[in-house]
């Protein structure tokens, strides 16, 4: 087994551990909560034990992350949030979570009946999907929730359908449209298209779809890769928005901002309150208040974020904030 494998077996344990000697979750819990067998629940639970992770507590620097995730998740009444450590040298380093949204992606895709998963886009999404292990899943479909270039036509750098798409050899499904149309009648037109229609109908059965949140501001994402310019900017900032999944932009209480920039939003509209599984993969102190919000206005329903956010989000000190 690889370095890297045997890294991941153990992080499993770890979260198996904590699940059930801190958490006092029963086996079949366990099972559900981590997506395994209750056979494979067992055996990491055994696991831990045999490499020692246990002795009066958790022997892991998991365990903070998973009881900051546990308080999380049940604040905001998620499926699941997993925390990873903070990176003591780069608190803006997404390597740490992108490994972990690899690992729920993989968990998405290993069955062998035909799935569908639905991706936004973004740094730390394309990230994960670079650690995702290659696989032959033919009968799978990715679709894009976003359109894959700027308005002047510029290809995004950080389209991630194709690569999973090629990575696992299945289908893929890119959203030929900006990702903001220049007006609203434009976006009507690109909606109207039948290739639309087919991504529309994908994503509604889609077993999972994966976003980033970016935040709203100067330089922020929207603006800094080119699909907003200054004067859309300063209109989002004075209308109160904090962030954005998948270019729609939403305020402090996660309410989408009316018109504006998101009426000309070529992409599929998230829900509020989200249905379905909306897995956010987010972090990093710039991201606080954007996530924050998202949480707050149910937008997703798992998340996928590092410690230092997670404490943040908890009020600095593990307990949740009013």
């Amino acid at each position: 087994m690889s370095a890297n494998k045997q890294d991941r077996k153990l992080d499993m344990a770890a979260r198996a551990a904590w699940l059930y000697y801190v958490a006092n979750n029963t086996q079949d819990e366990i099972a559900a909560r981590l997506d395994v067998s209750r056979q494979a629940a067992q055996r990491l639970v055994a696991l831990a034990v045999s490499e020692k992770l246990i002795t009066f507590r958790l022997d892991h620097p998991l365990a903070d992350c998973m009881a900051l995730g546990e308080a999380v998740r049940a604040a905001h009444a998620l499926e699941f949030c997993d925390v990873v450590p903070t990176d003591p040298h780069d608190p803006t380093a997404t390597a740490g979570i992108a490994l972990a949204a690899a690992q729920r992606i993989e968990r998405l895709l290993a069955p062998r009946a035909p799935t569908v998963v639905a991706l936004g886009t973004g740094r730390t999404l394309l990230a994960a999907i670079e650690q995702v292990a290659p696989m032959e899943r033919p009968q799978h479909k990715v679709v894009s929730l976003i359109g894959n270039m700027a308005s002047d036509g510029r290809a995004s750098h950080y389209d991630v359908v194709m690569r999973l798409g090629e990575r696992i050899g299945g289908e893929s499904y890119p959203m030929p449209t900006p990702v903001i149309a220049k007006t609203a009648e434009e976006r009507a037109l690109l909606q109207d298209q039948r290739a639309f229609a087919t991504l529309r109908d994908l994503v509604g059965r889609s077993k999972a779809r994966l976003v980033g949140i970016g935040e709203v501001g100067w330089n922020a994402p929207l603006q800094k890769d080119g699909f907003i310019g200054e004067a859309e900017t300063a209109e989002l900032i004075e209308r109160g928005a904090v962030g954005e999944i998948t270019g729609w932009a939403f305020d402090a209480a996660g309410h989408f901002i009316a018109d504006s920039v998101n009426g000309r939003v070529a992409g599929i509209a998230p829900d509020r309150p989200a249905r379905g599984s909306v897995i956010a993969v987010a972090c990093g102190p710039a991201k606080v208040a954007a996530i924050r919000a998202a949480l707050t206005g149910r937008l997703v329903t798992g998340l996928v974020t590092d410690e230092a956010t997670a404490r943040a989000l908890n009020g600095g000190d593990g307990q949740t904030a009013a």
